[in-house]
């Protein structure tokens, strides 16, 4: 799951609460008990969004299949190596000071190729935020090592999307399946069927249902 952060509890809410996040609140709270119980217990915390999008996508790659702690190594080790993270600096490092940070060889080429296809404009990052969400994902998925749930993630945390349910991700069914199905196995047919009450906030239900398991949002 990508990085949140809390808001204090005793000022109004920052500019980036998500324009959309106190209606949906109140909608999911009047439409599910679930999240009637569920939105409460976290008072001001709400999903923050990460601004640039290769630096969003190049951290992504870096923490697929690692550990937390893995992850924020490699991906430390790799701001040292180009503090601006951006694609020609990527470029310029190259695949030996690259892999030196602690990504496996085919991380290391996934992470070149997204920086060759930014640079390269090959994607089209500028329209991202006027194209739908399958539309972006279509973009993202032609790079090597983006799959549908890491473009989904981008849609979550870059484009602030408020309908994205990314029926891929462990933690969303893990929280339906602790929250509505007593910790019983939860299908994909399971989770559509649940979410079908969420819309058109099911970002909203996910990231309270992704709280649920890990109730202290990360920096």
């Amino acid at each position: 799951m990508a990085p949140t952060k809390e808001t204090a509890g005793t000022t109004p809410p920052p500019l980036d609460v998500p324009a959309y996040w106190e209606q949906a609140k109140v909608e999911l709270m009047k439409r599910d008990r679930i999240m009637k119980k569920l939105i409460p217990q976290f008072g001001d915390l709400h999903l923050v969004g990460h601004g640039d999008p290769f630096t969003t996508l190049a951290r992504s790659v870096v923490g697929q299949q690692v550990t937390t702690k893995a992850a924020d190594a490699a991906w430390n080790k790799l701001l040292l190596a180009c503090p601006k993270i951006n694609p020609a600096q990527v470029i310029k490092a190259g695949a030996e000071q690259l892999s030196a940070c602690g990504l496996s060889k085919r991380k290391t080429e996934y992470i070149l190729d997204l920086a060759d296809h930014f640079k390269a404009k090959r994607v089209h990052a500028n329209q991202w935020a006027e194209m739908d969400d399958e539309a972006v994902i279509a973009e993202l998925v032609q790079i090597r090592g983006i799959g549908r749930w890491t473009a989904e993630m981008f849609l979550i945390f870059n484009l602030l999307r408020p309908n994205v349910l990314p029926l891929d991700d462990p933690g969303l069914i893990q929280g339906i399946s602790q929250n509505y199905f007593s910790g019983e196995p939860v299908s994909r047919s399971d989770a559509r069927e649940v979410s079908a009450n969420w819309e058109p906030w099911r970002t909203v239900a996910t990231w309270y249902l992704w709280r649920s398991l890990d109730p202290v949002p990360v920096e």
